[in-house]
């Protein structure tokens, strides 16, 4: 400083310099910000990452002490740091906005800092006139490609689906207005050929009724509480369920509650879920028949059947007109589906998905906590009859003889890969086709033979009616991330260019690759080519050298780099920097490790259960990808991480993040999302998009980013970054699809030519769940339920909201 700003420090204000609090906050945040950046960026250059963060801190000190001294030409050495770190930058991450904005963000404020006129007077006259000069320009410079990145976003693309004569028409559809399985129908398209709601009506849509179920997280429940539920509508009532499996009937016109059944479900924290996504649907030929309401009254009792999955293991079945229980199947209704499983431990074996049921059986899986332990239920999949609930056939995925039933003395396989997503059913191939797990613990998997690895981490397609094999295709090899197939695959037929007809079946998996296969065969329709991935797994284990890359993907073009490191200040960045260089990461499929390794795609899968939307007239798939990347880190055993379970365990983590014991192999397991310090993610944005496939071309036709941090951030400002999701999209013939989904809680309207939003609707909880749509006199509706997410972090609720144009 010169002499006089000296002399004001000691002595206080004066009315023509600055006060001496003012001087010193400057010089201290420029000495602490420039040794941050100097002593991080020092750890980063050693370990192989940018040496920009050591140039950065070394100005930024010369700069303090410029201040301190009140020479101007601190203001001309900081305009050279502003537009060098705007160059760096668009190097780096090119005219992105939010890859932009944390590199930059703290330096603009800076200088504007410096620029005013309280701190602009520490300065001697002598040099700051031409300093501020500089620093205006750069500000204005980085201002400008700020806004130009605000407006031209990298990530997003822009086209417009192109309708031609290639097309097949339409599908005659029995009951256009209803939706009478999980994905509207079981080939688990959530595609309805509904047109009231379009693309030019969308933005009048207004609530038409509420409903609330009544059901919230209990004393006794795990974090992971969801609501996930799609509702069935068949004829005038609608079906769902909440995440304790209580199931409600409501009338689907004004949303008013016919009947309620409570299966009775006590949790306890050790349950590893408490939803369910939904509900499935059953009725006889001569109820199918029956056109009128006179016909429907004198139907028998279950003539007309809703099937309900319980998360303790067993399986409900209700009379769909009046909620009693349908005494012929199993024990007056109710089905234990722990019989002959070797663990039964409420909690363990979890139905959190419906069913596929067919005219005579009810296709059953479900999911077995993930990374606890080597002594688990079986995944086993099991064909019960509609009517009485008796078991038909078995399919247990990791028994020599799969196919083969065991007698009261024995038990099915521990810890079979399992299939707890929703499965897909083809009627005239009378195949039903699973999404299979692997078997866990899901970590490390030195401890599998060939017979657990068969039917894992892949689609499995089987005879509906008699359990046994048609033909299983792998889509990951010897699975140690927990890479399984976790969406409803869809069927539909496909015309290709040379205008050939192709059965085909799509899988979206976690990876982000969507493997296309001809359902009758599971032979690949979109070549799939074995590509080499990172060697070295643990001690005990090993990686398979190939991996299957579908053509047809949203998995990452490249691997991550320390530039696409994310933060909300150039501060967190550098942590996130140094965190990303520490771990191991050698792209897709990069073994687990003792140190920790970056897995990307993340656990949680650049696809979840929410699946695919297809237009199956148009031939055009909806996607809602996320990129949100985890950490897996091994944790030997030891003294405070043995190998066996205490006696008193309840048989569960009640989660599927953090420590994760998997008792019997050598090691247990630390999952979590790869955040900062201050606990954003630490890959930059987006992590989240929509997008639309040509399904002829194979081609991505638009992609946009979907999502604000409104329900995020600490300061709810609506930046629309792109978020992660949880949940799928539904379409319709009006060329309008809907989401929720997202981390903010909004259900939204798309365009299914453009992707243009057309509408938002702010819920009242999370709306982690795929939204359907019906018509009912007459009449339009778009519901989806708003019950939050606990381990997602959404606002929990207890809400169902039907949406619909207004009358006339």
């Amino acid at each position: 400083m010169n002499n006089e700003s000296k002399a004001n420090i000691s002595k206080g204000p004066s009315r023509d310099t600055s006060p001496p609090v003012i001087a010193w906050l400057t010089i201290l945040f420029a000495l602490l910000a420039g040794l941050y950046l100097l002593t991080g960026g020092i750890w980063l250059v050693m370990m192989g990452g940018s040496p920009y963060y050591i140039v950065a801190g070394i100005v930024l000190l010369a700069v303090a002490w410029l201040i301190y001294r009140g020479n101007g030409l601190a203001l001309s050495l900081y305009a050279l740091l502003l537009i060098g770190t705007l160059i760096w930058a668009v190097f780096e991450a090119g005219f992105d906005f939010w890859a932009l904005a944390p590199r930059t963000d703290i330096l603009v404020l800076f200088g504007i800092w410096l620029l005013l006129p309280f701190v602009f007077r520490l300065f001697d006259v002598s040099a700051r006139r031409g300093g501020a000069v500089a620093l205006l320009v750069c500000l204005v410079l980085t201002g400008v490609a700020l806004a130009y990145a605000a407006f031209n976003d990298p990530q997003e693309i822009n086209g417009k689906v192109v309708d031609n004569a290639a097309v097949s028409p339409a599908q005659p559809d029995a009951h256009p207005g209803d939706w009478t399985a999980y994905g509207r129908t079981q080939a688990g398209t959530r595609y309805s050929p509904l047109t009231q709601i379009n693309q030019d009506n969308a933005k009048d849509l207004q609530v038409a009724w509420t409903f609330q179920t009544g059901d919230k997280k209990g004393p006794n429940d795990p974090g992971e509480i969801t609501d996930e539920v799609t509702p069935l509508k068949v004829g005038d009532m609608l079906y769902l369920c909440s995440p304790h499996q209580i199931l409600f009937a409501l009338d689907a016109a004004t949303g008013k509650e016919k009947w309620r059944f409570d299966p009775g479900l006590k949790t306890d924290p050790s349950f590893q879920h408490v939803t369910c996504r939904g509900v499935s649907y059953h009725e006889t030929a001569a109820a199918a028949a029956a056109k009128d309401e006179a016909a429907r009254s004198a139907l028998p009792a279950c003539a007309r059947r809703v099937i309900l999955p319980v998360n303790n293991g067993h399986l409900f079945e209700v009379d769909a007109a009046t909620g009693q229980r349908c005494a012929g199947f199993g024990s007056n209704g109710d089905l234990d589906l722990q019989h002959l499983q070797p663990v039964t431990t409420a909690g363990q074996y979890e139905p959190t998905s419906p069913p596929i049921v067919t005219d005579k059986i009810i296709v059953m899986a479900g999911s077995v906590t993930d990374n606890y332990s080597t002594r688990e239920p079986s995944g086993v999949i099991r064909g019960f009859d509609v009517e009485t609930g008796q078991l038909v056939w078995a399919f247990d995925p990791g028994s020599a003889t799969p196919n083969a039933i065991p007698d009261d003395q024995h038990t099915f396989t521990f810890n079979s890969p399992n299939s707890w997503a929703p499965a897909a059913y083809d009627a005239k191939l009378d195949l039903v086709y699973l999404p299979m797990g692997v078997k866990t613990p899901d970590i490390w998997g030195g401890d599998r033979t060939p017979l657990y690895e068969r039917y894992a981490s892949g689609l499995l397609a089987l005879n509906a009616s008699t359990g046994k094999l048609a033909w299983f295709y792998q889509t990951v090899h010897h699975d140690l991330w927990d890479m399984d197939l976790p969406a409803q695959p869809t069927i539909a037929d496909i015309t290709d260019r040379s205008g050939n007809v192709v059965p085909a079946i799509y899988a979206p998996a976690k990876t982000g690759n969507i493997f296309v296969l001809d359902r009758r065969t599971g032979t690949p329709i979109v070549p799939a080519p074995e590509q080499p991935v990172p060697q070295g797994a643990a001690e005990g284990d090993h990686v398979s050298p190939t991996q299957p890359y579908s053509q047809l993907t949203f998995r990452p073009a490249k691997n991550l780099t320390g530039a696409d490191m994310w933060g909300a200040t150039m501060f967190d960045q550098l942590a996130c920097r140094v965190m990303f260089h520490r771990l191991r990461y050698e792209g897709p499929f990069t073994p687990p490790s003792e140190n920790g390794t970056l897995v990307f795609p993340g656990n949680l899968g650049m696809f979840e259960w929410g699946g695919l939307a297809v237009d199956t007239d148009r031939q055009l798939a909806i996607a809602n990808p996320i990129a949100l990347p985890f950490v897996s880190k091994l944790i030997p055993r030891g003294p405070h991480n043995p190998i066996q379970p205490p006696e008193n365990s309840q048989g569960g983590t009640g989660t599927e993040a953090g420590i994760q014991p998997q008792y019997g192999v050598p090691f247990g397991v630390e999952l979590n999302p790869f955040l900062s310090p201050v606990g954003l993610p630490c890959k930059q944005p987006a992590w989240g998009y929509v997008a639309a496939l040509d399904l002829k071309t194979n081609q991505v036709v638009w992609k946009k980013r979907i999502g604000t941090v409104r329900d995020s951030a600490p300061i709810p400002l609506p930046f629309k970054m792109g978020m992660p999701m949880l949940g799928g999209p539904m379409t319709t013939a009006g060329h309008v699809f809907f989401i929720g989904a997202t981390a903010d809680n909004y259900l939204r309207a798309y365009s299914t030519d453009t992707g243009e939003e057309l509408w938002r609707a702010r819920l009242p909880a999370g709306g982690q769940a795929t939204p359907m749509t019906y018509e009912a006199n007459g009449k339009q509706y778009v519901v989806i339920a708003a019950g939050g997410h606990g381990s997602f972090g959404t606002k929990l609720g207890d809400y169902v909201i039907a949406y619909a144009l207004p009358d006339k």
